[in-house]
């Protein structure tokens, strides 16, 4: 071995690993698909390209340094050195979800499938990963900076975002919460509230932006639909379906949070209330009544190994 640091590859299962996990045995998985009209061999091949692939890359870090072979669903709790080496081999949200548990740490992400993933956030493909962790281990690489979201609350919780918030209901019903930004400050009920940093900008941001321009005519363009560069020091938050009544107003449902303001909500939910990050909403911050969640830049910043 070339070094005593740790490396830990996080991978997330296959699509073809879930149908079997649900449906208990690759017949049922196949019964159930053919019963609709799909074949089950696209999801079989994207899995076995997947293992092979992974099985490449452990044979090379094997030999290079100590691996740890990390699931998604184990992120949560899972503890990282501030010296590992963390390897991300899988989609592009996989980057996001584990960059929020990270401490800093460099991310080396590598599209393990090119044919079938975009790879905005994979720079890097199999073949380079040697190279690519031997220029970790020796510090002589470059970085992309991600500026990160974070929510703490008067319960003494605390969420990272890598891609966006949401704050509001569990459920499809309404929010009741007070908004305070700057000096303003009411009562507002809507579906929730997105806030998103400048890596989530094209995302669900995105798309918030584009119904809002479609609502309001197709010659509307924002001047942040293509969203804003991953390391401003800035975030947009965004209200869903704001509902004006007697005791709610909609007059502050979009606007900027930046290195000198918070975004403060107190909750007025009796129940159901949610604060989950990166479309995470298994691990999540309940957001019920007397809940004061403070959202702000956070301190802490991603980083992204680029060639």
């Amino acid at each position: 071995m070339i070094t005593d640091r740790k490396i830990v590859i996080v991978t997330r299962k296959t699509r073809f690993a879930e149908l079997k996990e649900k449906y208990c045995t690759l017949g049922q998985a196949k019964f159930y698909l053919e019963h609709l009209g799909e074949s089950i061999e696209a999801y079989q091949d994207e899995h076995t390209r997947f293992e092979q692939t992974l099985k490449q890359l452990q044979d090379v870090v094997n030999n290079i340094a100590r691996v740890q072979l990390l699931e998604r669903s184990f992120l949560p709790s899972y503890k990282f050195n501030q010296d590992d080496v963390v390897i991300v081999l899988g989609q592009d949200g996989l980057v996001a979800n584990t960059m929020k548990y990270l401490n800093g740490q460099p991310i080396v992400a590598i599209n393990p499938l090119p044919d079938l993933f975009d790879g905005v956030l994979l720079p890097f493909l199999p073949a380079q990963c040697k190279e690519v962790i031997r220029a970790v281990l020796n510090t002589s690489f470059s970085t992309k900076t991600v500026s990160l979201a974070e929510v703490n609350t008067n319960l003494g919780q605390r969420l990272i975002a890598v891609n966006d918030l949401f704050i509001g209901p569990r459920s499809h019903t309404s929010a009741r919460y007070n908004l305070a930004i700057g000096n303003n400050t009411e009562e507002q009920s809507s579906s929730g509230i997105i806030v998103s940093t400048g890596l989530g900008s094209t995302g669900w941001f995105k798309s918030i932006l584009a119904g809002a321009s479609g609502v309001a005519g197709t010659a509307v363009r924002h001047k942040l639909q293509n969203g804003f560069a991953w390391d401003s020091r800035f975030l947009y938050y965004s209200v869903r379906e704001p509902f004006p009544s007697s005791i709610t107003s909609c007059n502050h449902t979009f606007g900027k949070v930046n290195a000198n303001s918070t975004l403060t909500l107190t909750s007025k939910m009796a129940e159901n209330g949610v604060i989950f990050s990166d479309g995470i909403e298994s691990d999540c911050i309940e957001f019920n009544a007397g809940t004061v969640a403070e959202v702000a830049l956070s301190k802490l910043k991603g980083q992204l190994v680029v060639g």
